[in-house]
């Protein structure tokens, strides 16, 4: 395996802008997942984006059961918290009769 020098006070030019940069600081560009051979300075780096990456990445997110065993218990109430609380919890009900009249009088 070939040694190299250090180069910690080495440049080099940007690919992109020709601007001087060190050597240190100088980025390989990648397209799509493969790098290009470019390098850039870290200031005018463009991250490839996730989108490029959309069949590759597993993007399901179960959230049902398999065979799920829900609780029959009766004994389970409502209940809220604020700030997000259940109208429910605040219902007032009662039985009884009502009696309907009309304008005309009849019942």
């Amino acid at each position: 395996m070939p040694a190299y020098a250090s180069g910690k006070h080495a440049y080099g030019i940007c690919d992109r802008t020709g601007f001087r940069y060190k050597l240190e600081d100088l980025i390989f560009e990648v397209q799509h997942g493969v790098k290009t051979g470019l390098r850039v300075g870290k200031d005018v780096l463009d991250p490839d984006q996730p989108q490029n990456f959309l069949g590759n990445v597993n993007t399901s997110d179960p959230q049902s059961l398999l065979n799920p065993r829900p609780d029959v218990n009766p004994g389970r109430g409502l209940f809220g918290w604020n700030p997000v609380w259940n109208p429910a919890q605040y219902m007032v009900s009662s039985v009884g009769s009502v009696a309907v009249t009309t304008t005309d009088g009849e019942v």
